[in-house]
């Protein structure tokens, strides 16, 4: 997860460092300058300014920010003070650069981000609670999207619509009439991240594409490494575990299924989500 990106002056639709006129001249390139970078606040899943200051900034830099899921220019920024804002999802301590046109460093920094604890979602079930702890270390920007879809209400009234005994238990996208309903963007494939699908951990259900991951999620109720992407582009994205509740996924696990709406392994009883709270 990187977010990178050119920040350029009035000449935006042009090179960098070419000049208005768009014509050849002898006068050396201005690069600009950075002298200091501050944030008004570090704080996970919460959008902070980076204030840039220096010189000649308008000429056009290049900032990338691992911790930040994008990068957004504020307007009224001058050849002396820019400022960048961002969502921070990356945990740890990553360093960040402010490079000119030709690669030359500018400045770097840390950005150090440290929770007291992984974050876990409670999701109560028509069969009991399981509670899930989640790993933005590894998969950042799953885990981000994840949150989203929690903190939104999206999966309430949802069902498991999908349950394979001993593999998974997969849900979150259809409503009991078998229903999709709209979702955010998808999200980057985040593999490999140093997980794997062994069971009881959860993980991004999604398309052929690889880059097509919205709101279905998966339990795997079996260890099913061959789920795992060993290159990039690959496997199916684990995002963290459950820490209570693998009986009531093993209950899920072996209900009857039908087929139903042109689908198979479709629960006969439909099993609710009927809630998902950040508790932790």
């Amino acid at each position: 997860m990187k977010a990178t990106t050119w920040l350029l002056g009035a000449c935006a639709s042009l090179v960098l460092l070419s000049g208005c006129g768009g014509s050849k001249s002898d006068t050396p390139a201005v690069t600009p300058s950075v002298t200091k970078v501050t944030t008004d606040q570090v704080v996970y899943r919460k959008v902070t300014n980076f204030t840039i200051t220096g010189q000649n900034l308008d000429k056009g830099y290049n900032a990338s920010i691992p911790a930040c899921l994008s990068i957004t220019e504020l307007a009224g920024g001058t050849a002396t003070q820019r400022v960048l804002s961002c969502k921070l999802i990356g945990v740890g301590s990553t360093t960040y650069t402010i490079t000119a046109a030709n690669g030359t460093t500018l400045y770097s920094g840390i950005v150090d981000l440290t929770l007291k604890a992984q974050p876990q979602v409670t999701m109560t079930t028509s069969l009991g609670n399981i509670v899930l702890e989640l790993n933005p270390a590894r998969a950042p920007i799953t885990v981000d999207n994840f949150l989203n879809y929690v903190e939104s209400g999206f999966y309430v009234n949802k069902i498991f619509h999908r349950v394979i005994k001993n593999a998974i238990v997969q849900g979150g996208g259809f409503t009991v009439d078998l229903q999709q309903h709209a979702t955010q963007s998808p999200i980057r494939l985040e593999t490999p991240n140093g997980l794997s699908n062994l069971r009881g951990t959860i993980a991004m259900a999604r398309t052929s594409e690889a880059n097509s991951a919205t709101a279905q999620f998966y339990l795997n109720a079996a260890d099913n490494a061959g789920f795992d992407g060993l290159t990039a582009g690959t496997g199916y994205a684990v995002f963290g575990k459950i820490v209570t509740g693998l009986d009531i996924m093993d209950k899920i696990n072996v209900v009857p299924t039908t087929t139903a709406a042109g689908m198979t392994d479709v629960p006969v009883t439909p099993v609710f989500i009927n809630s998902m709270v950040q508790t932790q």
